[in-house]
């Protein structure tokens, strides 16, 4: 196979499916051979040509790529042709940089970003640093394991990072592609769970899904009602809505986090008081590694987190990308390859 087929896009969403070359991995990179890939809301990114200096520089989206690697280049030698792996949102680590140096391998100055800043999976071929590999369980499947990678990680390594005993209360706000993994994984650490979201639609799978309360942010003053509770140890954003997000903090224990992984484009607004006695936080939580991506897989696989996906064939790609964005998909929306 000299070509590949892949959906490219230029400027403001313009898609189209074109024929790339089959090239050889650099040195450190390997080639692989894709199985799935997910739509992420992050896709925009590309779609919209933010990050890149020039719009109009075709792209290939993607980056929740699952696949067998059919090439490894020089000096390559802990990934082998027939290796079944999967890439994220980060596309490989430097390991020379000030941060790598100190082993903080998410913020490598001089990372690649998947389907954003180097060519992604929507595609039946991709290229990734050796350094960016995830290994896929046995008994994962492509399309089960292609939201993982990224709308997993982001949840798991969010939850991951607090420190709040078993049996805290940990809200989760935005119950879709992002919050119905977030429920499941703060479930199976031991968490007590509060799922957030507007109207009542969501209620019934979320509680199905492990929460324990159910909050309607549209009818429910949500910060109060989590204090009656006895406050939320953490509230994890998913909902890309800064405003959403500004109603969370006084539903805060002392010492509470509201950490952000919901990438909303409008401010959050939060009153100094409400940080300041109670000793409160609200930061950011980008993703993880590759291990810790390996480990996010391995938990899944034991623990029973499963993404609710809707699979597409490669062929329309665009639609899938297009319907993700209505915010309609319940709750992933995966390309399959095979299809």
């Amino acid at each position: 196979m000299s070509t590949y087929r892949a959906f490219q896009v230029t400027g403001t969403q313009n898609f189209a499916l074109v024929d790339r070359e089959v090239t050889d991995p650099l040195a450190g990179q390997v080639r692989l051979r894709v199985q799935a890939c997910g739509v992420c809301h992050s896709d925009a990114l590309a779609a919209n040509g933010i990050l890149r200096a020039d719009p109009s520089t075709p792209i290939v989206p993607g980056h929740e790529i699952v696949g067998v690697i059919d090439a490894v280049g020089a000096g390559v030698t802990a990934w082998r042709p027939g290796d079944r792996v999967g890439v994220g949102f980060l596309n490989g680590h430097c390991g020379e940089c000030d941060s790598c140096r100190r082993g903080d391998f998410v913020n490598c100055a001089a990372q690649p970003l998947t389907g954003t800043t180097v060519d992604g999976g929507y595609a039946e071929v991709a290229y990734a640093r050796a350094s960016g590999l995830v290994r896929i369980p046995e008994g994962l499947g492509a399309t089960d394991a292609a939201p993982l990678l990224c709308a997993g990680l982001t949840v798991y390594k969010a939850l991951l990072r607090l420190d709040a005993r078993p049996g805290a209360l940990v809200a989760v706000q935005g119950i879709g592609g992002l919050g119905h993994l977030g429920v499941q994984y703060a479930r199976e650490l031991g968490f007590r769970v509060a799922a957030i979201a507007r109207g009542v639609e969501k209620a019934q799978v979320a509680t199905e899904l492990g929460a324990e309360v159910y909050l309607d942010s549209t009818t429910e003053d949500v910060g109060a009602v989590l204090q009656k509770l006895g406050g939320a140890a953490a509230i994890v954003a998913t909902a890309a809505s800064g405003a959403s997000m500004s109603a969370l903090v006084p539903g805060l224990a002392p010492r509470g986090r509201l950490v952000v992984v919901g990438a909303g484009f409008d401010p959050i607004s939060v009153q100094p008081a409400d940080l300041i006695f109670g000793t409160r936080a609200i930061d950011g939580s980008l993703t993880g590694s590759s291990i810790e991506n390996e480990d996010n897989l391995q938990f899944s696989v034991r623990r029973g987190v499963r993404s609710m996906n809707e699979v597409r064939p490669f062929a329309e790609a665009p639609e899938a990308y297009a319907h993700m964005l209505t915010g309609q998909a319940r709750f992933r929306v995966v390309l399959d390859m095979t299809a």
